[in-house]
């Protein structure tokens, strides 16, 4: 029985082709973890690299959403016992070059453990992110029970604050992106607990997942942001992908 289908319970990571075997392992670590959280079995990262190889054109460029499928019995407390892997390709779209965000009215709670992992229950981020487009902005901040700053619907958030990055602390309640990792290891990047105030008094905002790369806020709240500007001195000589 599928029950991803039944249940959401189910892992997908999305890729942007042809990721580093750097980036690629960031990806399978993640799943892994999750996997390895919610019981479901997985491939290998040598069965991961040969399933993407085989289904994916041999160009750079796309979208790639690797899905990991639960399978097993038929109540919903039942423990999965075997796995499919479905992966879906599609034209990379093309990446803001600046964005704006408003606050989202929906809340994570910092001890809900699926907000920490990549489900294909992904109802809440497509409320948050419906409901920032209906609004005119590109995406909404979303808080946590205590009013701290957790991340977008599909993106982390990075704060400059004179000369050091700050990103909310994954604590907080939200998925920590490969993006954002793999940003830690060439740059010093602290985690906090940041409230509102600290994005409206931050010297720039930026959002970044493992499609878009990095992209600078303009605009949150009605405040503009000069990070359009500062972004080229932040991420000077990485790797925007």
């Amino acid at each position: 029985m599928n029950r991803t289908l039944y249940f959401g319970e189910g892992l997908f990571e999305t890729i942007r082709w042809r990721s580093s075997q750097k980036r690629l392992k960031l990806h399978y670590e993640r799943l892994k973890n999750s996997a390895e959280f919610f019981h479901i079995p997985y491939p290998s990262f040598e069965e991961f690299l040969t399933i993407l190889e085989r289904t994916v054109d041999p160009v750079d460029g796309l979208y790639v959403k690797f899905c990991l499928l639960s399978h097993g019995g038929d109540y919903f407390a039942d423990l999965p016992d075997d796995y499919r892997v479905k992966v879906i390709v599609k034209a990379l779209p093309k990446a803001p070059s600046e964005v704006s965000l408003t606050l989202s009215p929906f809340r994570r709670h910092s001890q809900n453990p699926i907000f920490y992992h990549k489900t294909m229950n992904y109802t809440f981020n497509i409320l948050v992110k419906r409901d920032a487009r209906d609004r005119g902005y590109f995406d909404a901040v979303v808080l946590n029970e205590r009013d701290q700053v957790t991340e977008c619907s599909s993106s982390n958030l990075i704060v400059l604050k004179g000369s050091s990055l700050f990103t909310p602390a994954r604590k907080s309640g939200l998925l920590w992106g490969t993006t954002l990792e793999e940003l830690r290891l060439s740059l010093e990047i602290k985690e906090e607990y940041l409230k509102i105030d600290d994005l409206i008094r931050a010297d720039a905002l930026f959002v970044c997942n493992s499609i878009m790369g990095v992209v600078p806020v303009r605009e949150f709240l009605g405040y503009e942001k000069p990070s359009k500007e500062i972004f080229k001195d932040v991420f000077s000589g990485l790797e925007n992908d």
